[in-house]
């Protein structure tokens, strides 16, 4: 099971995060985000994939964030379609780049699942989440019963409020393309900073 942490940004704070031993840690470079990652830390995580979270962005934006960040993964947090990540993989492939590519969706309802349909074999990961005004963050947990009615082969992480309190809820879910989840904003002292001990806990229970 894939565990990625997202919405860091402090050096100090990744490093404690990293030795924890989650798998993948995500950077937010969309700048209405309160998490926003504006310039490279001090320090970025060498045991774990590092993760660019997107919104709506140019593609030669990703590709320069993926060089100046060494990034492994690029998670599509907007409105990206099919079209817009076949030019994503051309122009990462230019430059010698081979990332995963995760795009997110936020379920309301189950015929909200049926957008997933036309990037089935285009992306490696979905990622499933709480619908917002903006985009993500939301803190909110949406009904994860919907997505039995997810039938794709594309492996998904599951997100949306995940917190400490989650575990039981975790425990009983299942599905056989869920791969990870995604934890966030119910794990911080503040936007950005991560509570390591509430983590560090979640993840021993698990």
């Amino acid at each position: 099971m894939i565990v990625k942490v997202c919405g860091m940004r402090d050096a100090a704070n990744i490093r404690e995060v990293e030795a924890l031993g989650i798998d993948w840690m995500g950077f937010i470079f969309y700048p209405k985000s309160a998490r926003y990652c504006a310039e490279v830390p001090s320090y970025l995580p060498t045991r774990c994939k590092r993760v660019g979270v997107f919104v709506n962005a140019g593609i030669e934006d990703v590709v320069k964030h993926v060089g100046d960040y060494g990034l492994q993964v690029v998670q599509l947090h907007g409105d990206e379609d099919r079209l817009y990540v076949m030019n994503l993989r051309q122009a990462l492939g230019a430059v010698d780049h081979v990332c995963t590519i995760v795009k997110a969706f936020s379920l309301s309802k189950p015929e909200d699942l049926q957008a997933c349909e036309p990037l089935v074999g285009f992306v490696d990961y979905f990622l499933f989440d709480t619908p917002t005004a903006g985009y993500g963050g939301s803190g909110k947990q949406f009904d994860w019963s919907m997505l039995s009615q997810y039938h794709c082969m594309t492996p998904f992480l599951l997100s949306g409020g995940i917190g400490p309190d989650s575990r039981a809820d975790l425990s009983r879910f299942e599905h056989p393309c869920c791969e990870g989840i995604d934890l966030n904003s119910k794990f911080e002292k503040a936007p950005g900073l991560k509570d390591v001990a509430a983590l560090r806990k979640f993840l021993k229970e698990g």
